[in-house]
C-alpha cells in the first residue's frame, strides 16, 4: 500500500506540476530575434543537456534522468535520434521497445522539458558509424552528400523519424522547441545536401526553427552560407575549451577562451555543443574527466560565455553519458563507459558538477532580463587591477550584469578588493573577492519580486514569492565578503535569524555586509514592502536548495537528495523527493502545516524563518548475493576441421563498391556479406600441395580489435587488427601493417593433397565515424581485408587457392535490436539468453585454452520497494591483455572488459535490463590469446541507495 501511495503521489505531482514551461499542452509560435528564443512572445534563456535514450536501453529510467535535469534547472533536453539503432537494414525500421522515441518524447514533455531534436542523419556523438547503421557502407554514393544513393537512404531514415518528431512539436502541444539538421558539417562541402535535409524536414510537418551545430568555429557559416543555399535559420558552434586530455586535470583552456561566436546579427547566440564532460582519450579514468570538466571550469567558462557573448541558447555535451552497450561504440575514442565526466554519472548519481549546474540553471531561469541584454561599458571598476570587470545590461529594465574575473585567466591566487559600482539606483562600494579561477556574475537595478535590489556582491541563485513574501538565495565562496544593498522608501525592520550579518540604512539603501559562511537568514519587513527572507550561504549551502513549482506557486526546499515535483493541498505540502536520513525543510506558504515526502508523512515544527523543518527516514539495506555457482563450456567448434559450414555464407564476391578495393580476392569484407557487428567467422578450405609454410592474412578491426586464426583445428596465434589510421596500402601482404598477420605453418599439420581449413575469429570493434563526410574513413572495411597461403596471393596464378565461408551474427534480435550480439557460435545458439539450459556445464578450469568460453550463472534480487538502488558488477584482480570479455545480463551485452579493452573494471547493470525483484543470469564470453587465468572476482555492488521519489 506504501508503495502505492507512492506511485499516486508521483503521478498526481506530475500531472500537476511537471508541464513544458510556457505550453502547457496547448499550441504555441516559436520565435526568435538577435536576443533570444521566444514561446509566443514570451523570452526564454534554453539551457538544454544532452541525453542519449540510446545509452540507457530502459525506457523506465528515461524519466529519471530528465526529471533530474529538470530539477537542476534545465528547461530542456538535446537528443540525438541515432539511425543505426533503428534501422538493421535498408527499408527495416524498429521504433519499438527500447527504440519507442514516441514514448521518450512524452517522457521530456512530462519532465517539463522542451526538447532540440537532432536526427542527423549524422551525428557522431563517438558511436559506431556516428550513427550511420552499418549497412550504409554497401550503399553507392559518398555520405553527407547530394549523390544518388546516400540521399534515397537518408531520405529514407528522416521521412521514417521526422513525422514523430512532427507531432510532438511545441506548435502542437509538444516539446520539440528546435530541430537541429545534420551535425558538425563544414557547409562548404554540399549546399544542396543541407538545403535537402531542411526541406524533407518541412516537408514531413517540421515547423519549429531549424538549427545546426557548427564545430569548432563559425568559420563556415559566417560568410557565403550565413543566408545562402543550406543555411539554417538559427546556427550555432561547439566549443571544447578543456580539450579532452583527462590525464591532465590541471589544464586550463587548452583550446580557447571557449566564447561562443555570433553568427548574425539577427539571431541569438547559440552555444549548440558547450563541453560539459570528456571522452577519456588517455583512459585515466572518466572520474578525471569530472575534475578536467569540474565546476570550477564551468564556473569560469560558462559565466564567461554568458556575459562576454550575451548567449541565451545553452546545450551542454553531456548532462548524462550512459553506456556503450552492445556495439554502440566508435572504435577509436570510447570503451564501454560513455559516463563523459557528465553532471550525472553512468549510475545516475549526481557529482559536485551537478550542483553547479543548478546554482547557473536556477539563476537563468529565475531572472527573467537575462533574456534580452546588450553588451555596456563595465559600470563596476576593480580598485585591484588583477581583477577585471565585463558587463550587460537590459534595454528595458536597466538591470546590469556584471561578471568578475581574475585578468589573467589562469590566475590562481585569490584576491579581494572593492568595486565602485554605478549601478542604475546609485554608486556604491562594495567588497569582492574571486579566488583563483573563479568568476562571479553580479547584478545591479532588479526587481527581485516586490524588493528592488540596487546590487549585490553575492551571486543569486533564485527568488520566489511564497506566501505573501519574497524568498532569495543568494551565495558566495566560502570566507568571502559579500554587500547587497535594497532600496526602501523608509527605515524597514531587519532582523537576523542565523547568522552574522550586520545592516545599516540611508538614503534610501538599506546595506546588509557579511562573510559567506553557513547559512545566514535575514528577514526584511516594512519600508513601504512586502516581507523578504534573504538565505544566504556559501556555495555549497546554496546547493542544498531545490526549487519546485506547485499549482498554486513555488516552493523552495533545503535538503534531501533530489526534489522532482511538489504539490500543495490544503495545508499539505506533498515532495516526491529521493531521500536518505536528514533534515528537509520547507518554504511554503504560512497555511501549510503538514509535510509528506512520498508516502510518508514527516513530523514537522515551525521555524523562525516561518518554514517547516523535519527529518527524513533512511533508506532500507539493500542485500545482494554473491556470484557463485558458475559454470563454463568452451566453444569455437568453428575452428575444428570437420565443423560445416555449408550453411555459412560463400565469401567469393570479385567487386566491392568500397573506396578500398582488395588486394586479394576474393573480397572478405564483412559488411559486403550482411555481417556489421561484433565478431565474425572465417573458414577458408584450400587443397594443400605440401610445399606451403606460412599463411599470411590482414584484418581491420577499429582501435582496440584482434583476430585468432587455426589451421586445421590448431592454434596458430592472434594479430592486433588495423585501426581508422591504416590506408589500403598497408593492407599487401606480406606488410605487417596491419597485423602482424604471418603465421607460419608447423611441420606436419598440412595435409597434402587434402582439405584444409583456415578459421580465423575477427572481433571487430564499429565502424568508423564519418566526422569529415570522407568515405575513406567511414567505408573502411572491417574483418579479413587480405589473405594468402604460402606467401602467394589466394586465386592467383602459382598461388593456393582458397575457397572462403563468413558467418556473423545469427540475425537481429527484435527485443534488443541490431547492435546487442556479433557472430560468436555461443551467440547464434543462445548461450547469452536466460532461458538456455546450462546445465550439463561445468565449473570453470583453473586456465583457459586459447580460443573462446563461455561462464554463466543466476542469481536473484529482491531490493528494498520504493528506492533506487543502482547496481553494477565489479573485476577484482588485474585483467590480463591476454583476453577480453562480452559480458551478458539477461541476454544484454552491457560491456566489454580486458586490459586492451580500458580502464574499466566496474560496469553497470541498469534497472529494467536488471530484475530488482527476480531472477538474473550473467553470461561472460572470454576470448583469450593464448592459455590464461580465467577473469577475477566478480561481484555485484551497489553505487547507492535512496528512497525514489519516482
Amino acid at each position: 500500500m506504501r508503495r502505492l501511495l507512492s506511485v499516486l503521489l508521483v503521478m498526481l505531482l506530475a500531472c500537476a506540476a511537471l508541464v513544458v514551461p510556457g505550453h502547457a499542452g496547448t499550441a504555441r509560435e516559436v520565435t526568435y530575434d538577435k536576443y533570444s528564443l521566444m514561446v509566443n512572445g514570451r523570452r526564454i534563456v534554453l539551457q538544454s543537456a544532452e541525453f542519449h535514450y540510446f545509452r540507457l536501453p530502459s525506457p523506465e529510467l528515461w524519466a529519471d534522468v530528465m526529471e533530474k535535469f529538470r530539477a537542476a534547472g534545465f528547461n530542456a533536453v538535446s537528443l540525438y535520434f541515432s539511425w543505426a539503432y533503428h534501422s538493421p537494414k535498408p527499408g527495416v525500421y524498429d521504433f519499438t521497445g527500447v527504440r519507442d522515441v514516441d514514448r521518450l518524447l512524452r517522457a521530456a514533455r512530462q519532465a517539463g522539458l522542451y526538447v532540440i531534436a537532432r536526427p542527423g542523419p549524422y551525428i557522431n556523438a563517438e558511436s559506431t558509424g556516428g550513427g550511420f547503421p552499418a549497412w550504409l557502407k554497401t550503399v553507392p554514393g559518398r555520405a553527407r552528400s547530394s549523390e544518388a544513393g546516400y540521399q534515397a537512404a537518408y531520405r529514407e531514415w528522416l521521412h521514417r523519424i521526422n513525422p514523430i518528431i512532427a507531432r510532438h512539436q511545441v506548435t502542437g502541444g509538444g516539446p520539440v522547441i528546435l530541430y537541429n539538421a545534420e551535425n558538425e558539417y563544414q557547409v562548404n562541402t554540399d549546399a544542396a545536401y543541407m538545403q535537402d535535409i531542411q526541406d524533407q524536414a518541412r516537408a514531413d510537418g517540421i515547423d519549429v526553427p531549424i538549427t545546426t551545430n557548427d564545430c569548432c568555429d563559425a568559420g563556415s557559416w559566417s560568410s557565403t552560407w550565413a543566408t545562402g543555399p543550406g543555411a539554417v535559420q538559427i546556427p550555432g558552434v561547439d566549443d571544447y575549451p578543456q580539450s579532452f586530455e583527462c590525464a591532465n586535470p590541471d589544464l586550463w583552456g587548452p583550446w580557447g577562451e571557449g566564447l561562443t561566436e555570433k553568427l548574425r546579427d539577427d539571431i541569438p547566440v547559440f552555444a549548440a555543443e558547450y563541453q560539459a564532460g570528456a571522452i577519456d582519450l588517455g583512459n585515466a579514468g572518466y572520474d578525471r574527466c569530472r575534475e578536467l570538466t569540474g565546476p570550477a571550469f564551468m564556473k569560469f567558462f560558462y559565466k564567461n560565455n554568458l556575459i562576454q557573448t550575451g548567449a541565451t541558447m545553452f546545450s551542454y555535451y553531456m548532462g548524462y553519458g550512459g553506456t556503450n552497450w552492445g556495439w554502440l561504440a566508435q572504435p577509436n575514442d570510447v570503451y564501454t563507459s560513455y559516463d563523459y565526466g557528465a553532471a550525472i554519472t553512468e549510475a545516475r548519481r549526481l557529482t559536485p558538477k551537478y550542483d553547479e549546474f543548478k546554482r547557473q540553471g536556477y539563476f537563468l531561469q529565475a531572472l527573467a532580463p537575462l533574456a534580452k541584454t546588450d553588451a555596456v561599458t563595465s559600470p563596476a571598476t576593480p580598485a585591484d587591477a588583477a581583477l577585471t570587470t565585463v558587463a550587460r545590461a537590459n534595454p528595458d529594465t536597466g538591470t546590469q550584469f556584471v561578471l568578475v574575473r581574475h585578468t589573467d585567466r589562469a590566475a590562481t591566487s585569490t584576491d579581494g578588493t572593492t568595486l565602485d559600482w554605478a549601478a542604475p539606483d546609485g554608486r556604491h562600494q562594495v567588497p569582492v573577492r574571486v579566488k583563483g579561477r573563479d568568476a562571479h556574475v553580479l547584478v545591479a537595478g532588479y526587481d527581485l519580486g516586490g524588493q528592488r535590489l540596487a546590487v549585490s556582491t553575492s551571486e543569486i541563485m533564485t527568488h520566489a514569492a511564497i506566501g505573501g513574501r519574497d524568498v532569495a538565495v543568494l551565495y558566495g565562496p566560502a570566507g568571502s565578503p559579500g554587500a547587497t544593498v535594497l532600496r526602501y522608501a523608509s527605515r524597514p525592520s531587519v532582523k537576523v535569524l542565523e547568522g552574522r550579518v550586520s545592516a545599516t540604512y540611508g538614503g534610501g539603501d538599506l546595506r546588509l555586509d557579511y562573510t559567506h559562511e553557513g547559512l545566514a537568514r535575514v528577514l526584511v519587513t516594512g519600508g513601504g514592502r512586502r516581507p523578504l527572507l534573504l538565505l544566504i550561504g556559501t556555495d555549497e549551502a546554496a546547493a542544498r536548495f531545490w526549487r519546485a513549482e506547485t499549482a498554486t506557486g513555488p516552493v523552495l526546499v533545503r535538503g534531501t537528495e533530489l526534489v522532482r515535483a511538489a504539490a500543495q493541498r490544503g495545508d499539505t505540502v506533498s515532495l516526491a523527493a529521493d531521500t536518505v536520513a536528514g533534515e528537509v525543510e520547507v518554504f511554503a506558504p504560512p497555511q501549510a502545516g503538514r509535510l509528506r515526502v512520498g508516502a510518508d508523512e514527516v513530523r514537522v515544527t515551525r521555524t523562525a524563518s516561518g518554514s517547516l523543518l523535519g527529518v527524513t527516514r533512511g533508506p532500507e539495506r539493500a542485500h545482494l548475493p554473491a556470484l557463485t555457482g558458475w559454470r563454463a563450456h568452451a566453444e569455437a567448434p568453428e575452428a575444428a576441421p570437420g565443423f560445416d559450414d555449408s550453411g555459412w555464407t560463400a565469401a567469393d564476391r570479385t567487386t566491392t563498391i568500397s573506396p578500398h578495393q582488395p588486394k586479394t580476392l576474393p573480397v572478405l569484407y564483412a559488411d559486403d556479406y550482411g555481417y556489421h557487428y561484433g565478431n565474425v567467422w572465417y573458414r577458408g578450405h584450400f587443397t594443400a600441395t605440401g610445399s606451403e609454410s606460412r599463411i599470411d592474412l590482414n584484418a581491420v578491426t577499429g582501435l582496440r580489435g584482434n583476430y585468432l586464426v587455426w589451421l586445421n583445428g590448431r592454434y596458430l596465434g592472434s594479430a592486433a587488427g588495423g585501426v581508422e589510421a591504416d590506408s589500403g596500402d598497408q593492407w599487401t601482404p606480406p606488410n605487417p601493417d596491419p597485423g602482424p598477420g604471418h603465421f607460419d605453418i608447423p611441420a606436419g599439420l598440412l595435409k597434402a593433397g587434402a582439405d584444409n581449413v583456415i578459421a580465423v575469429l575477427v572481433a571487430n570493434m564499429g565502424h568508423n565515424d564519418d566526422w569529415i563526410a570522407d568515405d575513406l574513413r567511414f567505408k573502411q572495411p572491417r574483418g579479413l581485408v587480405a589473405a594468402s597461403v604460402g606467401g602467394a596471393v589466394g586465386g592467383a596464378a602459382g598461388g593456393t587457392p582458397v575457397a572462403w565461408r563468413i558467418q556473423g551474427t545469427a540475425g537481429a534480435d527484435r527485443l534488443r535490436g541490431p547492435l546487442s550480439t556479433g557472430g560468436l557460435y555461443g551467440e547464434r545458439t543462445g548461450w547469452h539468453l536466460p532461458t538456455y539450459s546450462d546445465k550439463s556445464w561445468k565449473p570453470p578450469a583453473a586456465t583457459l585454452p586459447p580460443g573462446v568460453t563461455w561462464y554463466r550463472t543466476s542469481f536473484r534480487l529482491d531490493l528494498p520497494k520504493g528506492h533506487d538502488v543502482p547496481i553494477g558488477l565489479r573485476f577484482g584482480g588485474d585483467p590480463s591483455p591476454a583476453y577480453r570479455v562480452l559480458i551478458f545480463l539477461n541476454g544484454w551485452n552491457v560491456g566489454q572488459y580486458g586490459a586492451d579493452i580500458g580502464p574499466q573494471r566496474e560496469f553497470s547493470l541498469p534497472a529494467g535490463l536488471l530484475a530488482e525483484h527476480g531472477s538474473n543470469t550473467l553470461a561472460l564470453a572470454v576470448t583469450a590469446e593464448e592459455p590464461v587465468a580465467g577473469p577475477g572476482p566478480l561481484g555485484l555492488f551497489a553505487y547507492g541507495n535512496v528512497r525514489s521519489g519516482r
